[in-house]
């Protein structure tokens, strides 16, 4: 995913390291002359970089920070002029199943209920919009909630049930929100339906919506052949999204006139090759693809690193326990293009490549404003994780810029540059240098490898900062949740991430003892899927690494002589490979037995035996592991021990269900020892 890393010599990045240099003066290496010009007319017009939340769950940890922390990421990721400064925010629309790296919670589990309030993306989007109001917000879902089908793992055979679940979330949104979704999507990286697209703008223009765009059909390009020979999709949908594109387009999808997006992109590891993949994906894109958008997948990296895709964010902000988070470095390049560019702002047509490698893009706010950037990027310091990349080389170089058109007079330029030294790990980010004079309506520049220009009128750019984090530390080595909050500010439990199901704060006002605010497993039909969730529903807490451990959690079984719940510790798996996670799982049944296995599909039986319990009643289940040992304790007495594990060495704690049922959680407890 990193790629591989060689070693070239290149010269260090000093301060002002003579980039910036008179035509005729440059070192004796190649180079070539560049016109920016608008005098022809202009290219697209740009339509922003963003980040997505959701797809799943990635998101999850970053609503547990507390202040300042938690608004010192937001701002990195949002605030104008000062980090990445996003322009887009793409969100998932919930659909209570596994979408990558957990769940995400639909504001309607049922056909007779609705709740906007699940969930954590109306508060990103709120605080999006807190900081930059003119944001644009798009939803797409992942999954869809079981009742949509009808029993089957398909959402387009009621298109008229589907378009209305989704424009309940737009119009949700507003209601209760005060958020206008700017775009929403069909169904992520899955079949198009022409039909139901048709259904949906139909829907979105008759409950008085005809301002939300549709995106189509996040996967390939596929969907453009269709358009061309479907005036009525064509007239349907407003942008064509592909997701890694490679910064290629189709002919088909050029011929169709719709803006064209990377409406999903990047998805790499967050070191400084991610960094080179995001520098040269985002010129390029429009380069080769005449892509006016592009959108990373995904935000912020806010879940436990060991699930897939760990780090794939912008950022880093994975330990709400303890404060600390990382400003990596993709936030500094995007705010190459994003501190410098706004929607509405138009490429120039005389954009390309550069002759040694690399590539530059010119924007314009047609008022006089001209915005340049410029990248430089090797192949093995760009790999994204895909597609594939194809072989090309870059070499130092000089290049010229010449200015023409409305930009002839122009006299002075802002400088940024950003240096990504994979040699010695001393690279230079978003770092403001001197200004250049243009002489004679050009000017010069000597480009090294592995570089990020932006060469710029906008005066307004800054490299934002806060004072040092808190330094990182593991998960709370004894940590307990008694779901004792009587107005919680989210439906989820801090750092519970769901990975099967849907686990919520509920206020059980039937119990008369001490389970009035308890934590529910609420799905109880399997969702329509995007991932292979497991048949079980599970949701995991603490240390991957942890290895010997109590873990003690109260239980009530709601559904009768079938119903069942676990406590688990050493778990090894989440994600979209959740159904194969192994570990310690000490399992009761409503029927009155227990079972210890080494699998969440219950296939390795470690023990098993009668335990009493039954479905309407409270118990307490503990955990004990150390070393290859695990023993089991119901309501404080031992109910098995000395269990043999062979399979599960360290991993997460977790609860569940046997199935899609009911089910509550109280407090819970975890020891490691």
């Amino acid at each position: 995913m990193a790629g591989s890393c060689r070693s070239v010599r290149r010269r260090e990045p000093g301060l002002q390291h003579a980039l910036l240099l008179l035509v005729g003066s440059v070192a004796a290496v190649a180079g070539g002359t560049y016109s920016l010009d608008d005098s022809g007319g202009l290219g697209r017009a740009f339509d922003g970089i963003g980040g997505l939340s959701g797809g799943g769950a990635t998101s999850r940890l970053l609503v547990n920070y507390a202040e300042p922390f938690r608004s010192q990421i937001l701002d990195y990721l949002f605030k104008p002029n000062f980090g990445a400064s996003l322009q887009i925010l793409k969100v998932e629309i919930g659909g209570d199943a596994q979408t990558t790296d957990g769940t995400e919670p639909s504001h309607m589990h049922y056909a007779d209920d609705e709740n906007y309030f699940r969930g954590y993306e109306w508060w990103l989007m709120k605080e999006a919009k807190k900081r930059n109001p003119n944001i644009t917000l798009i939803g797409l879902p992942w999954a869809f909630p079981g009742w949509i089908g009808r029993g089957k793992n398909w959402p387009y055979d009621f298109p008229d049930i589907t378009a209305f679940y989704i424009v309940s979330w737009l119009i949700g949104a507003k209601q209760y929100h005060d958020l206008d979704i700017d775009y929403v999507g069909i169904w992520n990286e899955r079949p198009f339906d022409k039909k139901y697209i048709k259904v949906l703008r139909r829907t979105l223009d008759k409950v008085g919506l005809q301002r939300v765009g549709v995106i189509a059909a996040d996967g390939n390009w596929e969907i453009a052949k269709a358009m061309l020979l479907d005036p009525y999709l064509t007239e349907a949908v407003q942008i064509i999204g592909a997701h890694y594109p490679g910064t290629l387009t189709v002919n088909d999808a050029l011929k169709t006139g719709k803006k064209l997006w990377a409406s999903e992109d990047y998805s790499t590891f967050n070191d400084q090759t991610g960094g080179g993949c995001w520098a040269r994906i985002l010129n390029q894109n429009y380069v080769n693809g005449n892509m006016t958008a592009t959108i990373s997948w995904n935000l912020v990296a806010s879940y436990y690193e060991q699930l897939p895709f760990g780090r794939d964010g912008l950022m880093t902000a994975e330990e709400p326990w303890s404060g600390h988070y990382v400003v990596e470095t993709p936030i500094w390049i995007t705010a190459h293009t994003t501190q410098f560019t706004q929607p509405g702002w138009y490429y120039l047509k005389t954009v390309g490549h550069l002759d040694q490698g690399g590539s530059y893009v010119a924007l314009t706010d047609r008022m006089g404003n001209l915005t340049i950037i410029i990248e430089t990027m090797t192949h093995d310091h760009s790999v994204c994780i895909r597609p594939p990349l194809p072989s090309f080389n870059v070499s130092a170089q000089n290049a010229t810029f010449s200015l023409k058109g409305s930009f002839n007079k122009l006299q002075t330029l802002q400088v940024w540059y950003s240096k990504l030294d994979f040699s010695f790990n001393k690279s230079t980010l978003f770092k403001k240098l001197s200004p250049i004079k243009v002489s004679g309506g050009s000017f010069s520049l000597t480009l090294g490898l592995d570089e990020v220009y932006t060469i710029t009128t906008i005066s307004s750019g800054q490299k934002g900062n806060f004072p040092n984090p808190p330094a990182s530390q593991p998960f709370p080595r004894k940590y307990k949740e008694d779901f004792n909050v009587r107005n919680p500010p989210f439906t989820e439990a801090p750092n519970f991430a769901d990975q099967t199901g849907v686990f919520e704060y509920y206020c059980n006002m039937s119990d008369p003892g001490e389970h009035v605010f308890t934590l529910r497993q609420v799905v109880t039909q399997k969702p329509i899927t995007w991932a292979a969730d497991a048949d079980q529903t599970i949701s995991v807490i603490g240390d991957y690494n942890w290895k010997n451990m109590i873990v003690t959690c109260d239980i009530f079984i709601e559904t009768l002589n079938v119903g069942g719940v676990f406590v688990a510790a050493r778990v090894n798996k989440g994600g979209e490979v959740v159904r194969r996670a192994k570990g310690v799982f000490f399992w009761v049944f409503a029927d009155g037995t227990y079972q210890v296995t080494g699998d969440l599909a219950g296939t390795s039986v470690l023990a098993e035996g009668m335990s009493g319990v039954g479905a309407g009643k409270w118990h307490t289940l503990s955990l004990h592991i150390t070393g290859i040992f695990a023993s089991g304790f119901l309501n404080g007495y031992p109910l098995w021990k000395n269990a043999i594990v062979t399979d599960a060495d360290h991993g997460w704690v977790a609860i569940g269900t046997r199935s899609f049922e009911f089910a509550q959680f109280d407090n819970f407890m975890v020891e490691a020892l």
